[in-house]
């Protein structure tokens, strides 16, 4: 964002910048934008625009929280559209959720807000002629609150049954407590919402009490994916190491754990403590937040956080060895085949929709996928299991191609960043390996 801005700055461009980092950390934006756009934007964006358009503008606005019926129809017939690979609705703001370590509370708030059914509709509808067939619910948690999922969800499905040019598959975000809701989860295959992120977090169900995540520390984590898996809905994860309760041996902990889980592509990543976060406030306090170090991430592996009883060098070396041996191409193959092994039937297999669109953008990301096989002997031997395991399941194909397409991305993001060493998967977990041996094989010396 930093170097974005100053670029347009040299030309001579007027630079606005707004979004959830400057509107928590406004001191940290300020210096690099002549405007600055707090909070959210509904209720002050006819002022703003029309400030913008007389060149006569205040160098910040604030923005409140709105019901979201005041959000306009986005303009998605101004976009290259033939360029976006999924549409996007945001259909709610905010999550009651008290997660230590997120940020959304501070910024989009506890009481979650909603955008009436007829509504996204509406905003599915300017998509669906525009020739998407997919696209993703921007929500923070799109079933926390079952009434009103259940009405919107009964919507999309009458909406999407009367599609004559396919339907239109969804994916969102939402936490492991829909699990519990066997009813809750038909509904959501009903109305083709096929893939789910959720924020797993970790194994460790100390860490999870600790960073306030009750909601997947009951019963049996494993279990509750597999129950979600076995109503045709996939699982995108998200996982973090670092928490307080972590231990050297949590990097083996969490490979055998998402072995067993049966999904194929996990966000892995260091615990972070955002600004405005409880977890901030809290290591603030005790002095563990690295002095200079960005509160905000940075791809893939950093923090700003002192861990209690482990090294950064132990911390590191674990982070990447759980990468590597994650995304080994036997260990990833082996995920997708449990994946479709765990994975019950699909109430509306994609076919003609999506993957049979004319839209160049898919035809390319088919494409991609089927470049894999060039990476190596290693990948190549990958595609071949998994199209072996993918021929019995036909209704699965969209789903398939889509995890490759991710696993194309985390190998992007590792060795573009240089964390991608192959070597550090065949080798024993980083408890087991002497400090010294760690040291022979540091990043540079695998470079």
């Amino acid at each position: 964002m930093v170097q974005i801005a100053a670029e347009f700055r040299r030309r001579g461009r007027t630079v606005l910048i707004g979004g959830p980092h400057a509107s928590l950390v406004p001191e940290a934006a300020r210096p690099h934008g002549d405007i600055l756009v707090r909070g959210e934007i509904e209720d002050i964006a006819s002022g703003l625009f029309a400030d913008l358009a007389s060149g006569h503008w205040r160098d910040e606005y604030i923005g409140t929280r709105p019901g979201l019926s005041s959000s306009p129809l986005p303009r998605w017939d101004l976009c290259r559209n033939e360029r976006i690979y999924i549409g996007a609705v945001q259909t709610s703001r905010g999550c009651p959720f008290e997660c230590e370590f997120c940020d959304v509370i501070a910024y989009a708030g506890r009481k979650q807000r909603h955008k009436e059914p007829a509504q996204v509709l509406r905003e599915l509808g300017q998509l669906y002629a525009l020739g998407y067939r997919a696209v993703f619910f921007c929500d923070d948690n799109f079933t926390v609150y079952r009434r009103r999922a259940r009405e919107l969800l009964s919507a999309l499905a009458e909406w999407n049954g009367r599609r004559e040019q396919g339907r239109m598959s969804f994916a969102t975000q939402l936490s492991m407590d829909v699990a519990e809701d066997p009813d809750l989860l038909d509904l959501c295959a009903e109305a083709s919402l096929a893939s789910v992120y959720i924020g797993i977090e970790t194994s460790n169900m100390e860490s999870l009490k600790q960073s306030k995540k009750p909601q997947n520390a009951r019963g049996d984590l494993v279990g509750r994916i597999h129950t979600i898996l076995s109503h045709g809905i996939r699982i995108v994860g998200g996982m973090i190491v670092g928490f307080d309760a972590d231990g050297p041996d949590i990097f083996e902990d969490l490979y055998k754990f998402a072995m067993a889980s049966g999904v194929p592509i996990y966000s892995l990543g260091a615990l972070v403590a955002p600004d405005a976060t409880p977890l901030y406030a809290r290591l603030e306090k005790a002095g563990r937040l690295k002095p200079g170090v960005s509160p905000v991430q940075l791809v893939p592996w950093s923090s700003n956080i002192v861990h209690p009883t482990m090294s950064e060098e132990q911390l590191q070396h674990g982070r990447r060895w759980l990468g590597n041996r994650m995304y080994a191409p036997d260990a990833f193959a082996e995920r997708v085949c449990t994946f479709l092994e765990k994975l019950g039937p699909l109430r509306y297999p994609v076919s003609g929709g999506r993957w049979g669109s004319a839209r160049g953008i898919d035809a390319e990301a088919r494409s991609m996928v089927g470049s894999i096989s060039r990476m190596g002997p290693d990948e190549a031997r990958m595609m071949r299991r998994i199209s072996a395991a993918a021929r019995l399941r036909p209704d699965a194909k969209g789903m398939v191609i889509d995890t490759l397409l991710q696993y194309l991305q985390v190998r992007h993001v590792y060795e573009s960043q240089g964390f991608w060493e192959p070597r550090l998967a065949a080798l024993a977990s980083p408890w087991e390996v002497s400090q010294s041996h760690w040291q022979a094989i540091s990043p540079s010396a695998c470079r």
